[in-house]
């Protein structure tokens, strides 16, 4: 046999190594996706022991390169590859796909097993999110240089990808940035859950890609593993565009019955099509989870050649004079006193928009943390998030802070999740009506307890004449649903002070901040303690004595409620303002400490804000009200609107009084 049957014959070994212990788990599980592993099997072959640059035993190697799977419903070609080539997937692990405690599970999650490089399965975030990450890897290397960050990123799509909307917005976008480190893999495999993809999807995705102004090549059902290497030289010889490799795959291959069948998407093969398949491969055993002594050690030397390459990186990068600085912004360590004096405002500051405040609140920022960066959705004058001076990042000018998203607030999302992946403190611009479109990529950064910062103006009816289209009613209340997400609603400007200071200092969550258009009162910086946003409530204004009425509420309409204690304290009537500007934080405190912000002696409570009222039910209890929206708003300047929704200091002193009578009967 010749050396290069031999390597053949080796290869094949591999390649079916992955697909039958993909094929195993997934009939174990009773449960999953066997069919695209068994067809994408070579691509992660070629990937992980020919042309990638990583490291088993260093899975954060800053130089390494990034799979992304995109198509996370094939979550057991990931585990099976990463368990062969020597990551921390064992065995048992694989056994247990998607049961209670494995790191295997349903759809690759970030942070549950090394190698896994973003939380994929939502169709269309793998790609987004990846794209983020591309430019991350530019924008990383435009300040740290290419011999410590520079890396190629790789990416599995399929067709539910290239349908998703999301997966529009980004590739166009990193075809207009040149991000030629990236490299799709497009799986045309013509499947999809209800049948043949033909069903409704019939563009032509590689001429969509090259109007984006991507490299595509088209291999057809040449997907050979020299074909693919050829293609990988390709891409990597291309610059100044991304590039997508189209490949015609046959879902689940050497299944005498479920070749080609829409069965083989979301459902085990059937034991008895197991056996099968394993006959067609010519496995040379039928017990499930055999691994050849062969094929394993051949995958493992993917170890030792990832510890040559990370030691020879390793060397270099201890010389490098901005390693120190690399390895800081890498962990997430903000710079030593980065935010021992935030700006405070007072009273005469006159009348203040949130958004506003924060501007000046971002400058602040920026000048202390230099890994600070972000952008708009083409809304930048109206957000107020530019960087003054920070430069513009652009195709081939990778050294800017300020992003230009365009009009594509889903795409902007996620990208901002990858961007935050590869280091950056990074956060993205809209407004909040608008979250709708980000919601997904929001939830992911929540899952992923990633700290992205997501910053949304016009937060409320507050926002005047475009309308109950722009006027945000639902957003707060859906936002807050999500776990693991801080949702902060600033009252003036020491309060979103304090909030960007809170944002950054998270390593472990989300961040969303929902800012006014309109101007508000500065309240005195004394009455607005420093753990305001971490606490999550205090009282900003308190009764002489116990109080018998609780006014409470978020962002402008702390201000409305402060004109009602003002006419209920001309009636004799003890009140206590408080401020909640992020009630998730409050929600996380200690009994105690929520009992001395809403004694439970005092039944009279009243929520005040100019959206859903859905949520505030727990803080005023049972006895108590809340002042919020129930339809969609309306068209008219601010002051008309919050008169005409009831959220007038006299309107709000009505519906309290009512409350008191109430609870005093």
């Amino acid at each position: 046999m010749s050396v290069t049957t031999e390597r053949a014959a080796l290869d094949e070994l591999c390649i079916n190594t992955i697909r039958t212990l993909s094929i195993d788990a997934v009939q174990k599980a009773n449960s999953g996706h066997p069919g695209t592993p068994m067809a994408l099997a070579p691509v992660a072959y070629l990937l992980y022991t020919r042309v990638m640059r990583h490291s088993p035993e260093h899975a954060d190697w800053p130089a390494r390169d990034r799979f992304v799977l995109s198509a996370g419903h094939a979550s057991m070609l990931l585990y099976s590859t990463l368990h062969l080539t020597g990551y921390g997937v064992s065995l048992h692990d694989i056994k247990n796909f998607r049961q209670l405690g494995s790191p295997c599970a349903g759809h690759p999650e970030y942070g549950h097993a090394p190698g896994i490089e973003t939380t994929t399965g939502p169709l269309g975030q793998g790609i987004s999110t990846a794209v983020g990450m591309a430019l991350g890897e530019r924008m990383l290397a435009a300040r740290f240089g290419d011999e410590l960050v520079g890396h190629h990123t790789y990416v599995i799509a399929s067709d539910g990808d290239m349908e998703e909307g999301v997966a529009s917005e980004a590739s166009s976008l990193a075809g207009h940035l040149a991000l030629d480190r990236l490299t799709v893999f497009y799986d045309d495999n013509h499947i999809s859950i209800e049948g043949d993809t033909a069903l409704a999807f019939s563009e032509d995705v590689g001429k969509r890609y090259e109007a984006y102004g991507w490299h595509v090549q088209n291999l057809g059902e040449d997907i050979g593993l020299d074909s693919m290497q050829a293609a990988i030289d390709a891409a990597h010889a291309e610059t100044g565009r991304p590039s997508l490799i189209i490949l015609r795959t046959h879902i689940a291959p050497g299944s005498p019955n479920k070749h080609d069948t829409a069965s083989a998407h979301g459902s085990p093969l059937g034991e008895e099509e197991v056996r099968l398949t394993k006959e067609a491969y010519d496995w040379s055993s039928q017990e499930p989870f055999f691994i050849p002594d062969e094929a394993l050690a051949h995958f493992r030397q993917a170890v030792d050649r990832g510890r040559e390459l990370y030691d020879e990186w390793q060397q270099a990068a201890s010389a490098n004079g901005q390693w120190d600085e690399l390895q800081r912004v890498l962990a997430r360590r903000l710079p030593g006193g980065w935010d021992a004096d935030v700006p405070r405002k007072g009273p005469d500051a006159g009348m203040i928009a949130t958004r506003k405040a924060s501007n000046e609140i971002i400058q602040w920022a920026a000048a202390q943390v230099p890994e600070l960066i972000g952008g708009s959705a083409d809304l930048a004058p109206s957000t107020l998030t530019l960087i003054n001076d920070g430069g513009s990042v652009e195709a081939g000018e990778y050294g800017g802070r300020n992003l230009h998203f365009g009009i594509r607030e889903h795409g902007m999302g996620a990208i901002v999740n990858g961007l935050n992946l590869s280091g950056f403190r990074a956060f993205g611009a809209g407004f909040l009506i608008f979250s709708d479109y980000m919601k997904a990529a929001i939830r992911i950064a929540a899952i992923m307890h990633l700290p992205s910062t997501f910053v949304f103006t016009h937060d409320s009816i507050g926002l005047g004449e475009d309308g109950p289209t722009h006027q945000p009613i639902e957003q707060l209340a859906t936002l807050r649903a999500t776990p693991n997400l801080d949702v902060v609603r600033p009252a003036g400007f020491n309060e979103t002070a304090l909030a960007w200071q809170h944002a950054l200092r998270q390593t472990d969550r989300p961040t969303v901040l929902a800012l006014s258009r309109q101007g508000l009162p500065v309240w005195d910086p004394r009455g607005v303690p420093d753990d305001a946003i971490m606490r999550g409530a205090y009282v900003l204004h308190d009764a002489d004595g116990d109080p018998e009425l609780i006014l409470m509420g978020t962002g402008s309409e702390v201000h409305q409620a402060n004109a009602a204690v003002k006419l209920l304290e001309e009636d004799g009537i003890r009140v206590r303002l408080v401020s909640m500007p992020c009630l998730d934080r409050f929600a996380e405190q200690d009994q105690a400490y929520i009992d001395s912000v809403l004694p439970p002696a005092c039944r009279a409570r009243v929520a005040v804000e100019a959206a859903s009222p859905l949520g505030w039910h727990r803080w005023v209890g049972p006895d108590g009200d809340v002042v919020a929206m129930e339809g969609f708003g309306a068209s008219a300047p601010a002051k008309v609107l919050y008169e005409h929704f009831g959220f007038s200091g006299q309107a709000i002193a009505d519906r309290a009084r009512a409350v008191l009578e109430r609870t005093r009967s």
